[in-house]
């Protein structure tokens, strides 16, 4: 067993392999993209409404549909129920986004350049825990945000839960809400550092099989 860890504590302080070098520089581009796009959409559907509105989150911003319209018509509904404005203020678990993003392409490209096994494992564990994280923390704040209600608004509603993914009945509203883009990016970004990392690992024991194998010959 000792001597198992140690082979494994000297293989993963070997160099990234070159062909990976390349591929993985070349992730840091759909993870800038991610700034361009919106990561999540919300869209709502009522009788008054029968074009519906529409909300875009951003890695930055919040933005309404028909060149910001929209997200007012949304906050005048959500007053009535006593619910807070959805703004960058309602949502403000979210501004360590672009600092986080940022980070993520500085260690990409650090591992790409000189990294070995060992940072690119804690490049594929930091990726995960950023995407576990960031999209526990948005469900959180829809859920404080259908939790918290007024109980002084002149429409008085059940407490309830956003829609996250999917759709949801909610009054005479059909909410849907689901991934964009940018949330799409940052998952083939997530996927090809994980897909890299574990193409590392299996390799690296598959060489360490066939040096054994030789090793046993005469």
């Amino acid at each position: 067993m000792k001597l198992a860890l140690e082979k494994f504590y000297d293989f993963v302080q070997q160099p990234v392999r070159l062909r990976s070098r390349l591929p993985l520089a070349l992730l840091v581009i759909p993870l800038l993209l991610a700034f361009t796009a919106p990561l999540w959409n919300i869209s709502m559907i009522a009788p008054q409404y029968p074009k519906g509105l529409s909300l875009d989150i951003y890695a930055h911003k919040v933005e309404g549909g028909r060149g910001g319209a929209d997200i007012q018509e949304i906050n005048t509904l959500n007053h009535y129920i006593g619910m807070a404005p959805i703004n960058r203020a309602a949502l403000s678990d979210l501004d360590w986004l672009p600092f986080a993003l940022g980070v993520l392409v500085i260690l990409t490209l650090r591992v790409a350049a000189i990294g070995n096994i060992s940072s690119l494992i804690d490049l594929a564990v930091i990726t995960g825990y950023f995407s576990l994280f960031s999209l526990s923390r948005f469900v959180y704040r829809l859920w404080v945000l259908g939790h918290n209600l007024d109980p002084q608004a002149p429409v008085r509603v059940a407490p309830f839960m956003p829609a996250v993914f999917g759709t949801k009945q909610i009054a005479n509203f059909t909410v849907t809400s689901l991934p964009r883009l940018g949330s799409v990016y940052m998952g083939i970004f997530a996927l090809g550092v994980g897909g890299l990392t574990v193409w590392h690992l299996w390799s690296g024991r598959r060489d360490a099989m066939r040096a054994e194998r030789s090793a046993l010959m005469p």
